[in-house]
């Protein structure tokens, strides 16, 4: 491949990636065979001083995390007869920040699906308790 096309291809690949920082577009709503349960179990961790939280948040409650605001809207869990894992809808927003630094499902089997993309907080769902 010659030098003014990889340069293209690398220069169309940055432009479609977006401004840096920006969040993914949020997950897909899991399907129908997910069970609804009342609490979510969130691990937050303050990166800056190595300083782990777990937070219990009821659907519907919001807590702070530092300058965190965190929401859970739903948590679900998958049937008994499937593979265990847990999500969890959340919004969450910064007081330094217009706009939710997070918004969509939050898987617990596979935190980097959907992350929050922070540089000083990360929050993963641990679980979803009745």
């Amino acid at each position: 491949m010659s030098r003014p096309a990889l340069l293209a291809g690398l220069l169309a690949g940055l432009v479609a990636a977006g401004p840096a920082g920006a969040q993914a577009p949020a997950t897909p709503a899991p399907g129908p065979n997910w069970l609804p349960r009342g609490t979510a179990e969130l691990q937050g961790l303050d990166k800056v001083y190595a300083r782990g939280t777990s937070l219990t948040v009821r659907n519907g409650q919001t807590v702070t995390f530092g300058t965190l605001r965190v929401t859970v809207t739903q948590c679900l869990v998958r049937p008994p007869d499937q593979a265990a894992d847990a999500t969890a809808y959340l919004t969450i927003t910064d007081a330094n920040a217009n706009a939710p630094v997070f918004q969509g499902w939050m898987f617990a089997n596979n935190p980097a699906l959907a992350m929050l993309a922070h540089p000083i907080y990360d929050i993963r769902l641990v679980a979803c308790k009745p």
